[in-house]
């Protein structure tokens, strides 16, 4: 819907004379609450000629637009629920559960019993945002214009695109693993641009062909891992390893619920762009049920079997499994797995879980685009499936350099991400349940006069980074709070719980000043 006193000028792709910046499209007007899809291709401009071409194979014109309620007609919530049951089900995912015994040498029971209630944790804020879609019609960076302002949400974006860039990398090495182990003659650069080149293109139509390929992929990574979960409990390999006590115990496990945690709610600051083209009056309880579900089965599931998989690299007498993993990681464990009963096959199921990879590098690199064009007036000028290409050749050129390293980037990278978002969260959560209240005037998402001056979150920001850095245990540097946790040399680390306990308590200390004095 539209204001009636908002006319649209078609050949420019904004509304006419209100401007919230001007100087040139596509920019929106101030009280204009969602922007009509022909707006996008209609006109002699450039860009409208591009966007006019560009549809005509169904690729997706709309940026972060708002998008208005009669174009709103994807009423199958159950495809919220798939598209996040599809992107981890997928072998970064079991890769996260191995990091317990393989990184942080942890026992099989309080593994198990972290995946579990960490996930529980990590995957509500996922599920709480993704009800906003329907609700507002906005992705998920502009609705942090009502948290963070509409200068400081351009930070978050930044964030977010570097937390795009880095899940895409790691995930790609996961994948160029597998085809490895199956054929040591496939270099990583080739299965890293094969992955890449697959989710490109599916990205590159939009929204309807994601959440199409998501509604499918999890079928056939569901049935091999049920394979590998089979073939592990007939070699008798398993091993229920002890659970330690002391120090070391307390600080592995807090290191790696922080992995989990940052994998799991990884997912927070795109939550809403997959459910922005479904009706406003669909049931948010809905909603958020089908996307926690389809999030904690399939994260749990992969990481509980990657965790019971990994104990078998313990084994002294057959050393089969820790052989696999030192020469491929995570692909030469599953090959461990699948090769010697199941042959060709085998070979076969792994390089499935390989391109399983695509389904989890999907909403990143189609989400990866809001966060750029919320950056700048030029970069929202540019087309959504120019920045998608453009990502994708960034996080390439990142993954295929970083192949030998996947472990320790993959710990240190959970960590840096499970920050940010924790801050993000903290932020998120006290602006809209202590100071929105659960209102908010949708028609001013490109106003920065009369959404939040953003000082105050900024402010609370830079304290739940101080808050990270005091908490945090990594390879590089363990914060003071950090070192009293754990072995001396090397900490545990509770940097997301204090990186959220610092930003929220500072967020309603200064945004209650803020408040006052801007009023807005």
């Amino acid at each position: 819907m539209s204001l009636p006193k908002t006319q649209y000028d078609l050949s420019t792709h904004s509304p006419s004379d209100t401007d919230a910046e001007k100087g040139g499209p596509p920019v929106y007007a101030d009280e204009a609450p969602a922007v009509p899809g022909e707006v996008f291709v209609q006109g002699d401009t450039p860009y409208a000629k591009i966007q006019r071409f560009v549809t005509r194979f169904g690729v997706e014109p709309r940026g972060i637009e708002r998008v208005p309620e009669n174009e709103r007609t994807d009423r199958n919530v159950m495809k919220v629920g798939t598209l996040w049951l599809s992107a981890n089900m997928v072998v970064s995912s079991f890769a996260i559960g191995a990091l317990a015994i393989t990184v942080f040498h942890l026992g099989f029971v309080d593994s198990l019993l972290t995946i579990f209630f960490i996930n529980c944790l990590s995957v509500t804020p996922v599920a709480f945002f993704s009800a906003f879609g329907p609700r507002f019609g906005l992705r998920q960076m502009i609705l942090s214009r009502y948290f963070f302002g509409f200068y400081g949400v351009k930070i978050i974006a930044m964030f977010n695109v570097l937390a795009c860039v880095g899940w895409s990398s790691v995930n790609v090495i996961v994948g160029a693993q597998l085809i490895n182990a199956v054929n040591h003659n496939v270099p990583g650069y080739a299965g890293i641009i094969i992955i890449a080149a697959a989710t490109f293109l599916i990205t590159l139509f939009g929204y309807k062909v994601v959440h199409v390929y998501e509604f499918w992929s999890w079928i056939p990574s569901f049935i091999i891992f049920l394979i590998v979960l089979g073939e592990l409990a007939h070699s008798g390999k398993f091993s229920n390893l002890t659970m330690h006590t002391g120090d070391a115990e307390v600080g592995s496990i807090l290191s790696f619920s922080a992995s989990v945690f940052g994998f799991g709610t990884g997912w927070t600051s795109l939550a809403a762009d997959y459910t922005v083209y479904q009706p406003a009056n669909v049931s948010r309880a809905k909603v958020f049920a089908c996307t926690y579900a389809g999030l904690i089965f399939s994260l749990c599931f992969t990481e509980m079997l990657g965790l019971a998989v990994a104990t078998a690299t313990q084994d002294l007498v057959d050393t089969s499994y820790a052989k696999g993993y030192d020469s491929s990681g995570i692909g030469g464990l599953l090959g461990a797995v699948l090769f010697p009963p199941l042959g060709r096959f085998g070979e076969f199921c792994l390089i499935v879980l390989a391109l399983s990879i695509i389904a989890n590098n999907c909403p990143n690199m189609y989400s990866i685009t809001f966060s750029l064009q919320v950056m700048a007036r030029w970069t929202q000028a540019v087309p959504r499936f120019i920045w998608t290409f453009v990502g994708t050749l960034v996080y390439c050129a990142i993954a295929i350099p970083g192949y030998s390293h996947f472990e320790s980037v993959l710990e240190n990278f959970m960590l840096l991400i499970g920050y940010w978002l924790a801050i993000y969260e903290a932020i998120s959560l006290s602006e809209h349940f202590i100071f929105k209240r659960r209102r908010y005037d949708v028609s001013i998402w490109n106003a920065p006069s009369l959404l939040p001056p953003g000082v105050a979150a900024m402010l609370a920001f830079c304290f739940g980074v101080f808050g990270a850095v005091m908490g945090m245990s990594q390879t590089w540097f363990v914060g003071p709070v950090g070192k009293m946790i754990g072995l001396p040399a090397h900490g545990g680390d509770v940097g997301f719980e204090l990186a959220f306990a610092f930003a929220g308590i500072a967020h309603i200390v200064f945004r209650t000043v803020e408040r006052r004095f801007f009023d807005r």
